[in-house]
């Protein structure tokens, strides 16, 4: 008998869809930007960085995969720009098919003497955005009666970790998110999932490689076992062309039942 179970390939039909892809200049976000455009989506670009640069990186995705790539520097903390942001998307590409809300920041303090507007911004950009994004881009989801919304949060949306209070706090908000999301338009092809991630190799994490290096007089790679992955029983970054990998899962056809989850990818972190 023929098995005519489709290839991945066949699956994956997201040539002309439009993908916004929010904190998407750099690292997880610019990955999965990439792994959208190759598979023929048009992608909106969103984040903070030099202008040339930016453009650098959109011209040569557009050029490279033959696709629309259009930029947006709407701020995650504004509720207006968030809203041009996806109406402008929908006005170019008659809707928002692929949601993914990455844009994040992080800061580290005891409770006690977390400021206040660290506390709001991480809260605004890591959880409200989230929100916002996806109350804004669903009317056009339900109408085209497709939509696929991910959200990357954190293996801090499972567990905890001490002085990380705001980050720890939104990202299990995203997980919660996710869910309700997931439940109110579970009957129209419409799904929502959470990746939550450990540590991911970006240039922010080389960064605090290096910081706790200085801090701690220790060389670079005992850092990362001892200090940075201590946690992470597998003791390796999470790469970003993983997720990009499990985000185009999520846009295919084999993961129309995979929805309202928090996905691990976190080298057994949450295991234990």
């Amino acid at each position: 008998m023929m098995n005519t179970a489709p290839s991945f390939s066949e699956a994956l039909d997201i040539k002309g869809k439009c993908a916004v892809v929010t904190g998407s200049t750099s690292g997880i976000g610019l990955a999965l930007a990439r792994a959208f455009a190759r598979e023929g989506a048009n992608v909106v670009l969103n984040g903070f960085g030099e202008a040339d640069t930016i453009e650098n990186i959109r011209a040569d995705l557009a050029d490279s995969c033959g696709v629309t790539v259009r930029y947006s520097p709407a701020d995650m903390t504004r509720p207006d720009e968030i809203a041009t942001m996806i109406r402008d998307a929908e006005d170019e590409f008659g809707g928002v098919d692929i949601l993914v809300n990455n844009a994040g920041i992080q800061f580290v303090a005891p409770v006690d003497e977390f400021p206040i507007e660290k506390w709001d911004a991480i809260l605004a950009i890591n959880l409200s955005s989230a929100f916002r994004t996806t109350r804004a881009a669903l009317p056009a989801m339900k109408k085209r009666g497709w939509g696929r919304i991910i959200n990357i949060a954190s293996a801090h949306g499972l567990v905890a970790s001490p002085f990380k209070a705001a980050y720890v706090a939104a990202k299990h908000g995203v997980v919660g998110l996710t869910k309700t999301v997931a439940l109110e338009v579970a009957e129209l092809d419409i799904t929502c999932n959470a990746i939550c991630p450990g540590y991911v190799r970006t240039p922010l994490v080389d960064g605090q490689i290096d910081e706790q290096a200085r801090v701690h007089g220790l060389p670079r790679d005992q850092v990362i076992r001892d200090v940075i992955l201590a946690a992470q029983p597998n003791k390796r970054f999470t790469e970003v062309e993983e997720i990009a990998g499990l985000a185009l899962f999520l846009c295919s056809a084999f993961g129309r039942s995979m929805t309202g989850r928090a996905i691990s990818m976190d080298g057994g972190w949450t295991a234990r």
